[in-house]
């Protein structure tokens, strides 16, 4: 057979019939789940979210955005307006304009944030196409929130098509420059690296200098930590303040919604993104009333008390520190509470008081640090080392030299206290 005749004969070869109709049937059913998928999301956010703020401008087509002409191009911006009666949960928004600097600043470890007015303050918050704060990544949606006269603005700024980044970037820079201080909900990580490479792609130059920079998440980190309750804003919005977003839009979804308007220009999918951009920031004014309102009349649980005193601890304020982890004690903070007052006691000077409640501890909880404190303090405090010996033994957690080391040297104490 000659070769053109063997080519001829492969060219007709293909898969059986059974397999391409495997093959289309696959295929329909990605495509299916799919656009089942896009449906949901679609479906999702064409409901009516709860406690939507009241929108109080017009619309431009079927998005609520005006369109201002800048130098640098149209710019697209919502403005919602709030009075101080709003409430996030059970948090007003208007104790932020009167928050403690000073508290802040403690529980932040950042000294730069005392000196500034939280009535100044710039709230900021951005959805973007990406994760990670690389050159790729844009930030499309750009929520800022501030006071003025008594009201909260909330001021939201949209690409609506890659390229016009421009008047969104002057314009947050502009605000940027005015604020006292910036407050962002792990913007230090994200938010704010974001935006200076956007500023660099676009050959906008960045404000050469931003005030203190108020990163909640690590506030949140601290307080919340005997909680659990995790790091996001969704889970501090629920536990802390009291407040369930409904119909929101995941964060892990925010980029395919907006990546989707833009092939298809429908809006749909993007209301729900603007809306979750909003609770945002508004959120986190109320975060910053609760967190820098006076600790005498706290909102906060007593478990976020322990992490206060802590964080007050590490900030240096070790009298203030223990009387709110005596306070939090009082209000039924538990091992967590007790244990704080003792570590709190023992860096003061307070050792008979630390030892007491490490005796507590060790009493009703199987923690080989407490056992390691209370065998340190009754070496060195009480002078006690047969009691220290009897801890030992029952295991502190130190690795087998230092425990063999300690060992041996309070043995040698009691046969000498013997």
């Amino acid at each position: 057979m000659s070769l053109k005749s063997r080519l001829s004969r492969l060219s007709h070869v293909g898969p059986p019939e059974s397999e391409t109709r495997l093959s289309e049937a696959a295929s329909s059913t990605v495509l299916d789940d799919l656009r089942a998928r896009m449906d949901a999301i679609l479906t999702r956010t064409r409901a009516e979210p709860a406690k939507r703020p009241p929108r109080v401008d017009d619309s431009d087509g079927e998005l609520p955005f005006c369109v201002e002409h800048t130098p640098e191009g149209p710019l697209h911006v919502r403005t919602l307006a709030l009075s101080g009666a709003h409430r996030v949960g059970r948090a007003p928004i208007t104790n932020a304009k009167t928050a403690s600097s000073q508290l802040l600043a403690l529980l932040a470890l950042d000294p730069s944030i005392a000196s500034c007015a939280p009535e100044g303050a710039l709230y900021l918050d951005t959805e973007t196409t990406g994760l990670g704060p690389g050159a790729g990544t844009v930030a499309f949606l750009v929520g800022l929130a501030f006071f003025e006269n008594g009201t909260l603005f909330c001021e939201q700024l949209l690409v609506r098509q890659l390229g016009e980044e421009a008047p969104v970037l002057a314009r947050v820079g502009r605000r940027l420059a005015e604020a006292s201080m910036i407050v962002t909900f792990n913007g230090k990580s994200f938010d704010l690296p974001v935006l200076r490479t956007r500023f660099v792609m676009n050959r906008i130059p960045f404000p050469e200098s931003l005030p203190p920079h108020l990163d909640l998440v690590h506030v949140a980190r601290r307080l919340h930590k005997a909680r659990n309750i995790g790091a996001t804003l969704g889970a501090v919005e629920r536990e802390v303040l009291g407040f369930v977003r409904e119909n929101d839009v995941p964060s892990g979804e925010v980029s395919a919604c907006y990546l989707h308007f833009l092939r298809t220009a429908d809006p749909r999918a993007l209301m729900g993104v603007v809306e979750h951009n909003a609770w945002d920031v508004v959120s986190m004014t109320s975060l910053v009333g609760l967190y820098g309102e006076p600790l005498e009349g706290t909102q906060l649980a007593a478990d976020d008390l322990v992490g206060v005193a802590r964080t007050l601890k590490r900030a240096g304020c070790k009298d203030l520190a223990f009387s709110i982890a005596d306070r939090a004690l009082a209000e039924g903070a538990g091992h967590e509470g007790m244990r704080a007052r003792a570590e709190i006691a023992k860096a003061r000077g307070d050792k008979a008081r630390a030892l007491a409640d490490f005796e507590t501890l060790a009493g009703s909880v199987d923690d080989p640090k407490v056992r390691l404190e209370l065998a340190k303090l009754y070496e060195h405090h009480a002078k006690d080392a047969t009691r220290a010996l009897a801890v030992v033994s029952q295991g502190t957690g130190e690795k087998e030299d230092k425990r063999a080391h300690r060992e041996a040297r309070l043995r040698k104490k009691a046969r000498i206290e013997a």
